[in-house]
């Protein structure tokens, strides 16, 4: 008989929707109405591995619909079959973004309107409140304030899978010693290179394998996670991902590796995809290593495009950008000698 006190949602975020307007100076291009938003992308990591209708539906989130929120939006959201709560704010415009891209990586943004934060009380009293993981992207005082408030507000025993990424605005030496003690409140932590340099003051140039290596060993050893031992996963782009866990050290290759790297067409939410693989990864297969990979993979499917991967079918099989999610996983496993997870 199946356990029916287990809460029946698996992933939570606590990042923002947003509408993006996107500019490319060099060529003059203007892109707007995509689909975006830290949150956003963290629901589609997971979603990728999610087929409908009983799993996609384990993945929830809050999208508040402003005055001006487009139909076909709308519409697109309802078509992953996620437990979406729509929450209207006539009062309001929906929040929306803009962002410049340019040469080197380079990426400029700013809000266009007001923005609208998620708390952990405005899962209070839903199902979401007991979600297997949560999804924190704020800054260290921010991230130890949810914690809290998620831990004063669930009335489920099981203790959640809190994933916490750090927001580069607040990834300064000034801030270290709080990321330090908020860490011990986390399950796992996963900066991008810069963030991690950031806290110790390196600018984004320095953010290279060895320091890497370095400050996420100082992090490691400060202790992550109520047991002193939860891993740290260090997402660097191009380079893939290296993760300090209890067992050891691992570097993962980028699914995209040099000789395919014109199919990278726009990093954004790339990280942010990569959070909601590693979530429903680490709660499908208790593995960090496994779960990296579903992390890595789901990146790959967000830079593909500017905006949302986009969701298909063919013969009644679930395509991402014209791709099966699970056959790319099963590739990328095989390319880097990791065992496919069968349990």
């Amino acid at each position: 008989m199946a356990d029916t006190s287990e809460p029946s949602i698996h992933f939570v975020t606590l990042g923002m929707f947003i509408i993006d307007q996107i500019h490319f100076p060099a060529s003059g291009r203007v892109v707007d109405d995509i689909i975006g938003g830290a949150g956003t992308f963290g629901i589609i990591g997971a979603r990728l591995f999610s087929p409908p209708p009983e799993l996609s539906r384990t993945l929830s989130w809050i999208v508040d619909v402003g005055n001006d929120f487009p139909d076909e939006i709308k519409h697109e959201l309802e078509r992953w079959d996620t437990s979406l709560i729509l929450r209207n704010t006539p009062e309001r415009k929906t929040t929306r973004g803009w962002n410049s891209y340019g040469p080197a990586d380079f990426r400029s943004f700013k809000y266009l309107t007001p923005r609208l934060r998620l708390t952990p009380d405005d899962f209070a009293n839903t199902p979401l409140i007991n979600s297997l993981s949560f999804h924190l992207i704020c800054s260290p005082g921010r991230c130890r304030d949810i914690i809290n408030s998620l831990s004063s507000l669930r009335s489920s025993s099981k203790e959640p899978i809190l994933l916490w990424e750090p927001v580069p605005d607040f990834c300064t030496p000034a801030e270290l010693s709080t990321c330090l003690e908020v860490l011990k409140l986390t399950s796992v932590v996963s900066p991008n290179a810069a963030e991690l340099g950031g806290f110790y003051g390196l600018p984004e140039s320095e953010a290279k394998r060895e320091s890497i290596e370095i400050n996420a060993e100082k992090w490691y050893l400060s202790g992550i996670g109520p047991d002193s031992n939860g891993p740290i996963i260090v997402r660097a782009g191009k380079d893939g991902c290296y993760i300090r866990y209890k067992e050891g050290r691992k570097w993962l290759p980028a699914y995209f590796d040099g000789e395919h790297s014109a199919q990278v067409v726009d990093p954004t939410g790339g990280g942010n995809c990569f959070i909601g693989g590693l979530a429903i990864g680490l709660v499908r297969t208790k593995d960090v290593v496994f779960a990296a990979a579903y992390a890595t993979v789901a990146a790959s499917f967000a830079i593909e495009q500017i905006g949302m991967p986009v969701l298909s079918h063919r013969e009644g099989i679930e395509l991402w950008n014209g791709v099966e999610a699970k056959e790319r996983l099963r590739e990328y496993m095989g390319r880097v000698n990791i065992k496919e997870y069968t349990s």
